[in-house]
């Protein structure tokens, strides 16, 4: 495999990895009301950097399931949307973190392995 191949294979394989973790990221982030820019800013101070193109399609895909409510407000001369979990949200990110944790410690221990 050259070497842009393997580039090519990692890049697509790190951004699959990122997708579902930045789902619970995103969900545990909203358990306190955010709008875009500052959800943005509070994943990046995280370690989690996440672009506009990225962030907002997901926010509409999880409230079309009904994991988010939202609403428009003016703020600073502005109308911004804000974000939070709907109590379906807080259910399934209670269910994911539960599921997250059990991947985690089975990777660790995999990881481990000698």
């Amino acid at each position: 495999m050259t070497e842009t191949a393997t580039a090519d294979l990692f890049e697509n394989l790190r951004l699959e990895l990122r997708r579902g973790a930045l789902v619970l990221a995103v969900l545990g982030q909203l358990r306190r009301e955010h709008y875009g820019y500052t959800l943005r800013k509070a994943l990046a101070e995280r370690g989690l950097p996440v672009d506009e193109g990225t962030l907002y399609p997901l926010l509409r895909r999880l409230e079309s399931h009904g994991l988010l409510a939202s609403e428009w407000r003016e703020e600073d001369k502005r109308q911004k949307r804000f974000y939070r979990l709907s109590a379906q949200g807080s259910t399934i990110f209670t269910l994911l973190e539960a599921e997250w944790r059990g991947i985690n410690t089975s990777l660790t221990r995999i990881l481990q392995d000698d």
